[in-house]
Order: C-alpha cells, then sequence, then structure tokens
C-alpha cells in the first residue's frame, strides 16, 4: 500500500511538473493585419515573431514558453475593442499593438480592467500613456516631440513661405497636425491652409486646388501613407510642385509606390534609423536571410516583447501590475535591438527619438 502511495505521488508530480514545462505565456499581437494599413501590420508581427522565437530558445519567460495570439483590428477602434475582449477571454498575459493611436486608447481601457500590460511600438499620440493608467507603455516617442521636431525644422526651412497643414481628422493624424501647426505658431509661421481629409478617400482634387490656389511652399500632412502618397500623386498631376512633409505614419516601402514619382524629396520625421542600431545588428541579418526588410516599426515590436519578457523574468511573475511595476523600477534600461529602453512614470520612453528624413532614391534618408 505504502508502495502505491509513494508511485502515485511520483506519478502526480511528474504530471505537475510536464503541465508546468509545456505551459505557454499567451502575448497578443495586435494591429491592422488586413485593410489598407496592412504593412504596418506586417511590421508588428514580423518584429514580435522573431523576437518570441528568440527569447523561447533561451528559455522562454520563467521556463515558460511564449505563444503568440494575433488580433486584426483593421485600424478601427470598435473593432480594436472586440480583438481586446478576445484577447482577455483567450487569458492573454501581455499585448504588443496596437498600430493606431485611436485603436490602441480604447482598447488599452479593457487590458487596464483585465490586469494585461500593452506595449504599443507605433501609437504615438499622447494621451494613450497621459491618463496615467497603469498598463500603459510605448516604444517609440510622442507626438508632442515628433511635432516639435517638425515645426522647428518649418520655422528653420520655409519661415516666410506660404505652409499648408492638412490632417486625416484621426487621433494620431489631426494631434500630430496640430502638434506641429502649434510649434511652428509659436515661431512665428502662420499656415494659409488648414484642412481635414477622411481616410480612405481616393479624390484629393479638391484639396489640391485649394493648395494650389493658395500658392503654398509646403504642405504639411499629419496622417498614413495611404492617403499621404495619394495626395502627392495628385498634386503632381495638377502641376503643383511643393514639397509634402510628413510624420512616422508614412514609413512604409509602399508609400513610393502609392505617391508615384512625386514621392522625391518628402519629408519625414522617425526617429534614427533602427536597422543601423548597433545593437539591431543580429537581428537584422536574420530578418534579410529570410528576405524581410525590417522596416519602419519591425524592430520596435521586436524590443516591446523583448521588455515584456525580460520584466517578467526579473519580476518571476506574468502577474501583470507587477510586471509594470518592474519596467518602470528605478530608472532601469532594458536592453532591446533598438537601444537601451527606460520609462517613466507614465509609461515613455526617456530618450529623445526623433530626426527629420527624406524620401529620395527609394527610400528614407537621414538629412
Amino acid at each position: 500500500m505504502k508502495k502505491t502511495i509513494i508511485a502515485g505521488l511520483a506519478l502526480t508530480t511528474s504530471l505537475l511538473m510536464s503541465s508546468v514545462a509545456f505551459a505557454q505565456v499567451k502575448i497578443g499581437v495586435a494591429g491592422p493585419l488586413t485593410g489598407p494599413n496592412a504593412a504596418f501590420g506586417a511590421q508588428l508581427k514580423n518584429g514580435a515573431e522573431a523576437a518570441a522565437a528568440e527569447i523561447n530558445a533561451a528559455g522562454g519567460i520563467n521556463g515558460q514558453k511564449i505563444e503568440l495570439v494575433f488580433g486584426d483590428d483593421v485600424s478601427d477602434p470598435k473593432q480594436g475593442v472586440s480583438v481586446a475582449n478576445k484577447f482577455v477571454a483567450d487569458g492573454v498575459k501581455f499585448v504588443v499593438g496596437h498600430f493606431n493611436s485611436g485603436v490602441s486608447i480604447p482598447a488599452s481601457e479593457v487590458y487596464a480592467e483585465a490586469g494585461i500590460v500593452q506595449v504599443t511600438p507605433a501609437s504615438t499620440n499622447e494621451k494613450f500613456t497621459d491618463r496615467k493608467q497603469w498598463n500603459t507603455f510605448r516604444t517609440c516617442g510622442r507626438d508632442d516631440q515628433q511635432g516639435g521636431v517638425a515645426g522647428d525644422y518649418i520655422i528653420k526651412n520655409f519661415k516666410g513661405k506660404k505652409v499648408a497643414v492638412v490632417h486625416d481628422k484621426t487621433p494620431y493624424g489631426k494631434g500630430l497636425a496640430d502638434l506641429t501647426k502649434a510649434a511652428m505658431n509659436k515661431g512665428g509661421v502662420t499656415e494659409v491652409v488648414y484642412e481635414g481629409v477622411t481616410t480612405g478617400e481616393k479624390d484629393f482634387s479638391a484639396l489640391v486646388s485649394k493648395l494650389k490656389q493658395a500658392a503654398v511652399d509646403v504642405v504639411y500632412f499629419g496622417g498614413l501613407h495611404t492617403e499621404a502618397g495619394l495626395i502627392i500623386r495628385q498634386m503632381r498631376d495638377q502641376g503643383l510642385k511643393a514639397p509634402l512633409m510628413s510624420g512616422d505614419g508614412i514609413v512604409s516601402n509602399e508609400f513610393v509606390s502609392i505617391a508615384g514619382p512625386g514621392y522625391e524629396g518628402t519629408l519625414m520625421t522617425f526617429a534614427p534609423d533602427p536597422r543601423k542600431n548597433p545593437n539591431a545588428k543580429d537581428a537584422v541579418a536574420k530578418f534579410k536571410a529570410k528576405g524581410i526588410d525590417p522596416e519602419a516599426y519591425t524592430l520596435y515590436s521586436y524590443a516591446a516583447v523583448q521588455i515584456l519578457a525580460a520584466a517578467a523574468n526579473e519580476a518571476k511573475t506574468v502577474d501583470g501590475k507587477k510586471v509594470a511595476e518592474t519596467m518602470k523600477k528605478g530608472g532601469k534600461q532594458w536592453p532591446t535591438v533598438i537601444g537601451p529602453i527606460g520609462y517613466d512614470e507614465k509609461g515613455d520612453i526617456t530618450r529623445p527619438d526623433y530626426v527629420m528624413y527624406t524620401w529620395k532614391g527609394g527610400t528614407y534618408v537621414e538629412n
């Protein structure tokens, strides 16, 4: 009888150890996997997959493997909330995403209530972290930083010229355009045109006619690459040669094909090229071996997974609030493929992160 009990205990212990060994930590990856912004969703997916593979090969999170769960929000806030609720139901512990600020903001409230830490690689609107929720973090910068860089550039290079400010009416696009406008206004530059367009719109002829009539010298656009590319193409078709300036929403190789030859000379604010960061050398080589260009937010997504895993390992738990506390702890700098990242109390990165680029020769080059 004693031997039977011992054998039973041994079997139970073995089964428990086996279940621990095969348990997985679910990380949700959310973004526009389909639709006009699918190129950005692919970047988030590629980055997260590569990081998870590397971390799993090194032992995972507290001895458990990472399992990625994907959610397609098609850049729609309502769909983003649906994705968030599904992640909660699926037992997701952490989220990398979303892409659009207008999606990340409402989704973050679902995650906060469910105890889930959210790290966005791309949502730059200040409201995302300014609400001081416990669970919101970024690996990118903020639009007030980005708008300041753009506004200062306009003051320095276009003072005395006619500037138009156009936005796509979204929290990201309008927010960035308004911050750029505020920065340039403060420096003595007042826009001659201020207009909003609708995402998904194809015909911008009325806008272009207005820009031509105002004889603008430069057009600042707050929005994404699809609308930006179409606006440039139609500006050139109508003979308007003014350069366009935009933000990190146009950081996609698709921008060139949409805009056509007129893309040359487009100005853009973005972080120092993450592909050139010495910390990314091995990761970039692995991506290129697979035929993937880790452009734009690919490595920002990679970094988000790295930070979540490192913080959970240090906290020795996947409890969301404890991991969030660890991420913010004492100015800690987390090593990532885009360099060390530390967080302030709001979940914003503590380093400045924007420079000016010019699109030429099929890519963007730092000024």
